[in-house]
């Protein structure tokens, strides 16, 4: 099977930019995971047949080598657990895996940060939803790319960790609209009448 190449694409090159701003080498291996990283997420029905993501992951490997998709699949998200709480269960596997990754601390850093500016474009109840999502997991992100084995210089990490303050700031501020205001949300400190 050969999918479009926009299947593969996942986000874009906002994420892909990491290796030329965040590395002291070109690393194609990072590059191109950065590139497919929600390839198997939104995308493994396109890649594979039965659209599993061990099988996404194998078309991945084959492609574009093993080290790519080893990076790929540090960085997605396992099947919901029914019973879990989603949002933990998404903190936790995040965790866990960028732990044992050091490079993919680096795709993720990337990713999250993409998304965590995005989020201040949202209205409605999503709003808070990915506040209540992303939030609480900055802390240890924070933590993950300041270890020493992360592949990045310290003035890159020390950026990283200033973006994930502010969009703690961010995350922080954002709160559920009052009941009955159809989920739109709002900022704390926002017009009169909220708190």
């Amino acid at each position: 099977m050969s999918p479009p190449s926009s299947t593969l694409l996942g986000n874009g090159p906002g994420t892909a930019d990491i290796d030329d701003c965040f590395s002291s080498e070109n690393d194609p291996d990072v590059t191109c995971a950065a590139l497919l990283h929600d390839a198997v997420e939104d995308h493994a029905d396109g890649l594979a047949p039965g659209g599993t993501p061990p099988g996404a992951l194998a078309v991945l490997a084959a492609r574009f080598g093993d080290r790519t998709a080893a990076l790929v699949a540090a960085v997605t998200n396992p099947g919901w657990q029914p019973g879990r709480d989603k949002h933990e269960q998404y903190r936790e596997h995040v965790t866990a895996s960028l732990a044992a990754s050091p490079w993919a601390r680096v795709i993720k850093a990337s990713d999250f940060t993409d998304n965590a500016v995005g989020i201040i474009h949202l209205t409605g109840p999503k709003l808070a939803t990915l506040a209540g999502k992303y939030g609480p997991l900055l802390p240890a992100l924070r933590e993950l790319i300041l270890r020493p084995d992360t592949p990045l210089t310290a003035d890159v990490k020390d950026m990283i960790a200033a973006q994930f303050d502010a969009a703690r700031e961010r995350f922080a501020a954002i709160r559920p609209g009052p009941s009955g205001n159809s989920g739109t949300s709002q900022l704390r400190g926002g017009p009169p009448g909220f708190s």
